[in-house]
Formats: structure tokens, C-alpha cells, sequence
């Protein structure tokens, strides 16, 4: 299909809102030490640069019918001014350009969305599609991450999809039944696929989890990463 030019920048935006110093405790702290986001300024700079090398047809160019893919950042709205020409299109000098935005619950869960059924329907329906919609407007968008997860089905608030690898005590028993678990990814998995249809194409993260999550402490509810699982239980829609 193309090349994505680097896979999820972390900026000035998402830096914050994943508390990233917390979230991933350094290594060597010494080496560490100055870490910081990345300003958007720079990243458009750095895309349109690395677009142009892309399409150099001294090395080896890209043909015109892969796409280059940039994310966004975690922050959608940044790009509506990017690689425009006087116009307001797209520059003629940029060609086959695709935005790839990861939209997740539980980041919706970190801007606010109550950790419901119905507030997770409601912020996919209200927020996340029409901001994909608007987005097609200025690109073809993917939304090359996205997934059923949600805290709902892990019984615990994860604090935006931290587990136990970050120090946060997952479950010991389920919260749901059944039953309940397949209402609640259902619900889920038919609102965002009614969301990412306004753009061109999505991602489901991840197909196979190697995580045993039934009979491994704390993991309960991090089954909804693997597509195969959620097939298998009856979570996600299969088109016949």
C-alpha cells in the first residue's frame, strides 16, 4: 500500500495526556534525562522532508501509487492546514498522501468519555465520527489502531489501558458475565465500525494476543485486543 513515515510521534499533545515519564519509567534515567515531546512544527517539517525523500527519483522513489502515510499524533485536528496549497487542496507537489490516525476507548476514556456502554457509543458516535468525516475533507483517512478494549470489560479503571506492566492491579475475578461482556463488545465494535467507515479503511489491533488472559493474573478484559478472540466469542461482527 505505501510507507507510514514513523509510527506514533509523541507530542506535545499526547505527551501529557499518557503522563509519559510515568507511564514508562526510564531504563537509565541518567540517559533519559532532557526527554521531552515533539512540537508540531518540527513534525511537519520532518514529514514534508522525509515525503521528498520518499519521491526522489535519484534514490529509488517511491512510484506515485504507493501512498506516503503520516500519523497524527495523537491530535487529528492539526493537519487541517497541512501540505495545502493557495487553494486550500492539496499542494500539487504532494501526491497519494494518507493520514493514519489510532483511535482507542481508552484514550476516549482519558478525554472524559464516562466508562459506560452508553458513553462509549455516545463519544464514538459524537466525537470520533465526526472528526473522521471532517478529516476526510483533507485527506484519505485509516485508522490503522483501534480496538474493542475498553475498562468496562477489564472490571477496573486501567487509566487509559495501563496494566500490569505499569504497576496498575488488573481484576482478579470478572465483572461480567457472559452474556454482558458480549452485549458490551458488540455494542462497541458496531458504533466504531460505523465511525471508521466515514474514512477509508481501519486496522483492528491486534489480530493474535500471545498473552495467556484467562489463567494469568490481572489480565482480565485485555482479550478484547485480539481480533481472533474476539471473533471466537462472538464480540465482533463477521460479514458474510
Amino acid at each position: 500500500m505505501g510507507i507510514e513515515i514513523i509510527n506514533e510521534p509523541n507530542t506535545t499533545t499526547s505527551w501529557p495526556m499518557m503522563n509519559v515519564t510515568e507511564r514508562y519509567k526510564a531504563v537509565d534515567p541518567e540517559l533519559a534525562e532532557g526527554t521531552g515531546p515533539i512540537g508540531f512544527d518540527w513534525l511537519k517539517d520532518f514529514y514534508v522532508t522525509a515525503y521528498h525523500r520518499l519521491r526522489d527519483a535519484d534514490k529509488g522513489a517511491l512510484p506515485a501509487d504507493k501512498a506516503v502515510v503520516f500519523h497524527d499524533g495523537f491530535d487529528i485536528e492539526q493537519w487541517k492546514d497541512f501540505m495545502r496549497g493557495s487553494d486550500g487542496k492539496l499542494a500539487p507537489e504532494f501526491k497519494n498522501v494518507v493520514l493514519d490516525t489510532h483511535q482507542y476507548l481508552m484514550t476516549a476514556e482519558t478525554m472524559g468519555c464516562p466508562q459506560t456502554a452508553e458513553g462509549y457509543d455516545d463519544f464514538v458516535r459524537n466525537t470520533y465520527a465526526p472528526m473522521i468525516a471532517e478529516m476526510s475533507e483533507y485527506f484519505p483517512v485509516i485508522v490503522g489502531e483501534w480496538c474493542l478494549f475498553n475498562s468496562v470489560g477489564c472490571g477496573v479503571d486501567t487509566h487509559g489501558g495501563q496494566s500490569v506492566l505499569n504497576g496498575e492491579e488488573g481484576a482478579q475475578v470478572e465483572t461480567l458475565t457472559a452474556e454482558q461482556k458480549r452485549s458490551l463488545y458488540q455494542g462497541v465494535a458496531e458504533s466504531q465500525l460505523a465511525a471508521w467507515s466515514k474514512g477509508s479503511g481501519f486496522y483492528y489491533w491486534n489480530y493474535k494476543l500471545l498473552t495467556d488472559t484467562v489463567n494469568t493474573p490481572g489480565w482480565i478484559g485485555w482479550d478484547a485486543w485480539d481480533l481472533g478472540r474476539c471473533i471466537a466469542q462472538d464480540w465482533f461482527p463477521i460479514q458474510k
